[in-house]
């Protein structure tokens, strides 16, 4: 019954859920919570030494793009990588992460610009 309600475009009664998703999804309200879920799996799947040294960035096609401070740790986290991808499944299996691609970006892992910076 809800179906027909969702497909009923002449001005008629629709499902609360339906007009939910619609909102979710224009306010981009989803996609932060989605990105929060993926932040917190990843630091309860990769290795402590990269929690602070590393940041998954977006899914698309399946790929995780994860941003590394220092081009070190993209071979590093080349050893640490099915281990790492069995825990993103199983923690965020809606995701859809099959692979997981390293990329350099000299402020990953921090949580903001000017921690390193003095006053």
């Amino acid at each position: 019954m809800a179906t027909a309600m969702m497909k009923n475009t002449s001005g008629g009664p629709r499902s609360i859920g339906g007009l939910m998703s619609r909102l979710l999804a224009r306010t981009g309200y989803d996609q932060q919570q989605t990105a929060g879920a993926l932040v917190d799996a990843w630091d309860q799947a990769v290795p402590a030494v990269f929690r602070r040294a590393s940041q998954p960035g977006l899914v698309k096609r399946g790929v995780l793009e994860v941003f590394v401070s220092h081009s070190a740790l993209v071979q590093e986290m080349g050893f640490y990588k099915r281990e790492i991808l069995a825990k993103l499944t199983a923690s965020v299996p809606g995701e859809g992460i099959t692979d997981i691609r390293c990329r350099v970006l000299a402020d990953a892992g921090r949580s903001t610009p000017t921690n390193d910076r003095g006053p």
